[in-house]
This record gives C-alpha cells, structure tokens and sequence, in this order.
C-alpha cells in the first residue's frame, strides 16, 4: 500500500561550516548504509530515481517548517490523505514479530477479521506527543464500538531504545487507560508490513481483510468514526443506538502565530538534512563526545528559532544529548526560544537514579498557572520535575500563548534529554 505524506526541507545549513557539513552527511550515509529503521525527525524525504529505501519512520506530520528566521504565522495541519473509496487488499499487512502482547493473547489481524471483527490498527509509541492526544478518542470509540464488532490493536513501533522495554510501555498503558490489545513491535516488522510511516498512524479493516480507510496524524476524529461505523455497519453490526463524537479537530489557540518545531538532542537526527537542531556548531564535530558549551547567546538575550542552546559541559550520544558532569549549583542547562502554549521533554535516565531538573521560563520560575502537570515547587518557590523514568514530562502549559525563552537545568549526570515537544492547543499539551 502506498503511503502519502508532504516533504520538508530543511533551510538551516548557513550557520554550520562546510567541514561540519561533511562529517554530517557521512554520518548520515553510514546509519543509512546500516539499514536503520530508526526514525528520521517528521520529514518524509521525496522519492528519487534510486531505488526505494525501507521506510523511515517519522512522527506524525508537522505542519511547522525549518526556517532560518522567527515565522511568523501558524500553517494549517498538514492534511491527511482523503478516505479511499475502494478497498485495498491486506496482502503479507499483519502483526508479525511481536516482542510481548498487553491486554491480550496472541494474535492477527487476519484471525480477528476471519472471526467477524473490524480492527482498526493503530501505531503508536508512548513518548509521542501527537499519540497522546489521540488516545481520548480512542478510548472513547473503545467504550462505544468494542462490544458491536471494532477491535483496536494497539502496534507500539518505538522511537527510542528505552521504548522497547515492557515494563515501560505496560506502565504507559496502565496510566492512560488504555484497555485494547497492544503489540510491540519492537523490532518494526509490523510497521514494516504495513508501509507505515508516521505515529501516530491508523487503518481500518473490515471483516475482508481490506483496508478501508487511512489517517496520519492528529485530527479528523469524527469523520474516522463515521467510517468506523460504515464499516461496522457493513458487517452486520447495529450502531445506530450510538450517539456519534461531534469533535473533528483538537482547539487550537487562534492567536498563536507560530509554534516552536520538535527538537531532538542526540546526533541520530541532528546528523541529517531533517535535523540542525542545536545552535552551536560544536555539536557537529563529532558523535559522542564531551564538550564544555558556552551559551553566547544569553548575553544577547536572543536565541536563535527553531533550535537549543548549551551552556556547561555535554556529550552529544546518538539518541539524546546528555549532561555529563555532576554539578552542586545548576550552572548548566540547556536553553531555547519557546513559541507556544505548552512545551514537554522526553527524558530517559542512563541510570536509575531519581534527580530534579528546574524549569525557568524568560529567567524567572514558572507561576503556578504556567506549570504542566509534572512540575512541582519547593520551598523557595522554584520550578522544578522529578525524573524517575524514561518518559513524556509536560513541564509547561500557559493559559494564553507565549514566545519566551525556556531553560531546564540540573545537577545530575543522568539528565539526558531525547526530544523537546511543543503545543498551540486549548487546555493542554
């Protein structure tokens, strides 16, 4: 099955020297060359005359572009692909090579059609903002449709190493409330199988084993329900005692002129024409290496967009960027220019060990009123998260929209920061 998506194309490569630029694009055609079926930041790259490579996979698709100065406006969410009007067949499209199953035995698609079931196929990974979000609809289709013919089966393809651990997706699971079979699919087979390339990802399959309809990213929630129900419908299925879902797209703050793009601290995606995501040219000397960062852009009180500043000493790894001292005063941090409503950072520690990292917002703590649902304040009124486990931590949401500098700093040796996420949308993340 083919999967469409729109291109971006990154316009940031002036700041970085042309010898960077080199031993970027080399490290890029030896993970290439590896056959890596890690993902690539949200780009789709655009076919060429070479053959097909493997999938890559991307989260879902980000309507925020790459430009070398401050937008100025919002785009309009990319747009899904319209429903297909006729079925596609499933061909070798089934969970296969699955690491450990969650809320259910083993299973197929093709077991579960052959028993009268629509399967609507989610990919998924709990880290990923955009999934988050979707997550309310589905368990709300999970009440309405599980006992008149709809299985959800939950794919999780992780995006990080630390997201193949079970005991991290089970924790996951259990604190959203989600009661439909998951898979994971660690190893992406399944993602593989369908062609897939973005999370999150849905498709619909009827009792034929035909995908029905598609949908990439976030949105288009009602009209995803009308086709689940046509599909039921079809089937044999009653759902017209159900009321249907009247939200079609999450609220977005209409006065937001811009939103701050994803960022990813390890080389894996900085290393790329997709990525550029730190602001000093340090970073690109090379993978895995220590290096004591000054931050000359706080003197200016002006950071550059779209990007994160270093101040103290870091090692950039291949899936995050890590402090790599201990430290007694939190004179290192890592810094940004934050458009938006919210703002949250995917965190794994490389040990298990519990620390804080404080949160400023323009040089001041946050207000009670700004905090995410992971921030906590102590005695003199600081901002801060406890970190305690590889995951998502919401750590801003302001009641109206902000463009401000966000610094996260930390004494700990473990602060390793994965993925910077960022929001325009009405009451939360």
């Amino acid at each position: 099955m083919r999967v469409l998506g729109r291109s971006r194309r990154g316009s940031a490569f002036g700041a970085v020297s042309i010898g960077i630029l080199i031993f970027a694009l080399a490290t890029l055609l030896t993970l290439s060359a590896c056959g890596s079926d890690e993902p690539t930041a949200t780009a789709v790259p655009e076919p060429t005359a070479t053959s097909a490579p493997e999938p890559t996979a991307t989260s879902a698709p980000d309507p925020t572009p790459e430009p070398t100065e401050e937008p100025t406006a919002e785009p309009e969410p990319t747009e899904a692909p319209a429903a297909r009007t006729e079925p596609v067949e499933l061909f070798d499209m089934d969970v296969r090579n699955i690491d450990a199953w969650i809320n259910s035995e083993p299973t197929s698609i093709a077991q579960l059609t052959s028993e009268g079931k629509v399967v609507l196929v989610d990919f998924w990974t709990y880290t990923c903002v955009n999934c988050l979000r979707t997550l309310p609809f589905l368990r709300e289709w999970q009440d309405k449709y599980a006992d008149n013919g709809l299985v959800i089966l939950g794919v999780h393809a992780p995006e990080f190493e630390f997201e193949k651990e079970l005991e991290n997706v089970q924790m996951s699971v259990d604190e959203e409330g989600i009661e439909w079979p998951v898979a994971l699919d660690n190893e992406m087979s399944t993602w593989r199988s369908f062609n897939n390339r973005y999370w999150p990802a849905k498709y619909l399959i009827d009792t034929n084993g035909d995908v029905r309809y598609t949908h990439f990213g976030e949105g288009a929630y009602r009209e995803t329900e009308l086709e689940i129900r046509h599909v039921l419908e079809e089937s044999g299925y009653d759902v017209s005692g159900i009321p249907i879902g009247e939200v079609e797209n999450t609220s977005r703050d209409d006065t937001a002129r811009s939103v701050t793009r994803e960022l990813y601290g390890g080389y894996d995606r900085n290393y790329s024409v997709y990525g550029l995501y730190a602001a000093q040219d340090e970073y690109y000397v090379g993978p895995d290496r220590e290096v004591e960062y000054e931050d000359i852009y706080a003197e200016r009180n002006s950071y550059p967009p779209q990007k994160f500043v270093l101040s103290g000493l870091w090692r950039n790894e291949q899936e995050a960027i890590v402090h790599a001292r201990e430290t007694m005063d939190l004179s290192d941090y890592i810094a940004l220019r934050f458009h938006g409503r919210s703002a949250n950072v995917v965190i794994d520690p490389p040990e298990p060990d519990e620390f804080k990292v404080y949160v400023e917002l323009d040089g001041r703590w946050l207000m009670e009123n700004e905090a995410g649902d992971d921030i906590l304040f102590d005695d003199e009124g600081r901002s801060y998260f406890n970190v305690d486990e590889g995951r998502m931590y919401k750590i801003v949401e302001t009641p109206e929209y902000v463009e401000d500098t966000l610094k996260l700093s930390s004494d700990s040796p473990n602060f390793a920061i994965f993925a910077f996420t960022f929001g325009t949308y009405d009451g939360g993340f």
